[in-house]
């Protein structure tokens, strides 16, 4: 595990505080650590040694594996240990079809809505500093501003459960996108697909909102044949 990737140890909170939140730490703590591909497909998690890494007992460890099975990142095999699981070709194409369904939606909502000011400004300033990170070829902040991206979307319009829904069923589309950069899906595309979006919703044009959304949802399964070529050995049928 240690030789794998170096998890960084979790800061110390006040009692209670440290209580309540540690479970939930831990798991985002892995989910990222699995998501960015920091822990690969086929890695073998040690509850003794993550517990060790960040500092805390192996019981928020052992909860984290459970919700990490739950949403389909890691498979806890008896008497075996737990692994991270292999990026499902099947599961990447159906969170594809749900993401579109929701936000598809969320898009042309926002766009017959006539969104605030401020989250017009938010959103304008992400642009912004995705544009800069695409400059600086700054991949993971381009990536963390993307996911900002939409999720300020589904904030604009009121929607923070339908983001929260798409999550967890997002995760293995999120290790493909990490996957596919830099050589299959350029950063200065992406963030073109992003200002089209927010431009049609700016103008109230819902049907471009809609389309430019779905082309944009797209680009992964444009991708997919090339990164599973690249990487056969991190993907399942």
């Amino acid at each position: 595990m240690t030789e794998i990737f170096a998890l960084n140890r979790l800061e110390e909170l006040p009692g209670a505080a440290r209580v309540a939140t540690i479970g939930n730490r831990v798991y985002e703590t892995l989910k990222t650590a699995i998501v960015e591909l920091g822990l690969r497909p086929g890695n073998l998690l040690s509850e003794a040694d993550v517990a060790k890494q960040l500092g805390v007992s192996r019981q928020p460890v052992r909860e984290a594996f459970i919700k990490l099975a739950e949403v389909g990142l890691v498979e806890i095999r008896p008497q075996r240990g737990t692994f991270v699981l292999l990026i499902s070709r099947k599961e990447v194409v159906n969170a594809r079809f749900i993401r579109e369904a929701v936000e598809v939606a969320l898009a042309r909502r926002a766009a017959e809505q006539d969104i605030s000011p401020v989250d017009v400004k938010r959103i304008r300033d992400n642009l912004a500093a995705q544009k800069k990170a695409a400059a600086e070829n700054e991949q993971t902040l381009f990536l963390h501003l993307d996911e900002h991206f939409h999720h300020m979307l589904a904030l604009s319009v009121d929607c923070e459960h339908a983001w929260r829904f798409l999550e967890n069923i997002k995760v293995q589309l999120d290790r493909v996108r990490y996957l596919s950069l830099p050589h299959t899906t350029p950063l200065d595309k992406l963030l073109e697909q992003h200002t089209q979006i927010a431009e049609a919703i700016f103008a109230g044009d819902a049907e471009a909102a809609e389309t430019a959304m779905r082309n944009h949802l797209a680009e992964v399964l444009t991708s997919m044949p090339e990164i599973t070529a690249e990487h056969p050995d991190l993907f399942s049928e």
